[in-house]
């Protein structure tokens, strides 16, 4: 009787014991869109292990000013998310060369457009990026298209250019993520931004001051599926022309993680970095 009572015993536990082993939660599964070596703290802040060419995209185009467009010039990795990226008031796409020769060596296909007038308004601005986004899906060359993932673009902007990146998020919810450069806009709320949107301050900024500009659009989008907000600290309105490690850190990472869907790039994001370059940093990170 005993061994029996024993048994019985053993039989209650192992059907208690299983489905609290099913309970266990998988881990995150890899993304098909990983490219490059694992990431670290350190390697955010330099430039990616990818070698790149570029070509030039003429002026004459229809919807935008033309520009420049900086890829990876492997492609035993497969292809690239794109990523269109917009001057700000009276600049061109020369001024951002730096930065997007950074973000493009981590694996990107980078275009840093030409708007078609130097005085062109954030909305207008939102316009052309989406034509610009159009243009590396139909018209690019050869050697672009063949390192583009169509389905996997993504938009950035520079102050007024990061108005239009708000307004280009906020139009088309295709578009799978974005990252505002110190963006300056006079419409202070974007709840109808739905895609994950980062926005990058700077703490001496007095063009697009963070008070009034970049903290308010970043409260307001509400309705984005994830978003985060960083700050660099001591840094002015100009830092997007510049190639700033901790910029660099924070765009790419946002890039990998929502363009890419590469989750090793999530321990970046949350918990909140420490730093003393970074003079504020907000996120929604999933629980």
């Amino acid at each position: 009787m005993l061994r029996s009572l024993s048994l019985r015993i053993a039989a209650v536990a192992a059907a208690i014991t299983l489905p609290i082993f099913g309970l266990v939660a998988p881990a995150e599964a890899e993304s098909p869109y990983e490219r490059g070596p694992d990431p670290t703290a350190s390697s955010l802040l330099d430039n990616g292990t990818f070698s790149l060419a570029s070509t030039s995209v003429s002026s004459l185009v229809l919807g935008f000013g033309g520009g420049t467009i900086y890829y990876p010039t492997s492609t035993s990795e497969g292809t690239y998310g794109g990523i269109v990226l917009a001057p700000g008031y009276t600049a061109s796409s020369s001024m951002y060369a730096s930065v997007a020769r950074r973000v493009a060596s981590h694996g990107f296909v980078v275009f840093a457009i030409d708007t078609n007038t130097r005085l062109d308004q954030p909305g207008s601005r939102g316009q052309q990026i989406l034509a610009a986004v159009d243009y590396l899906k139909e018209d690019a060359s050869s050697a672009v298209a063949s390192r583009l993932d169509e389905n996997r673009i993504a938009v950035s902007g520079h102050s007024m250019g990061g108005g239009g990146t708000l307004e280009a998020a906020n139009q088309d919810s295709s578009i799978k993520a974005a990252v505002a450069l110190q963006p300056w806009h006079t419409d202070k709320t974007w709840p109808g931004i739905r895609i994950p949107t980062m926005i990058i301050g700077a703490e001496l900024d007095t063009i697009a001051p963070v008070a009034t500009h970049s903290i308010p659009f970043y409260t307001s989008a509400t309705g984005a599926s994830e978003k985060a907000y960083g700050e660099i600290n001591n840094a002015d309105h100009l830092i997007a022309n510049t190639d700033d490690d901790w910029q660099g850190r924070l765009f790419v990472t946002w890039m990998k993680r929502y363009l890419d869907e590469d989750t090793r790039y999530s321990q970046f994001l949350c918990p909140a970095p420490s730093s003393i370059n970074l003079s504020d940093y907000r996120n929604t990170c999933p629980d």
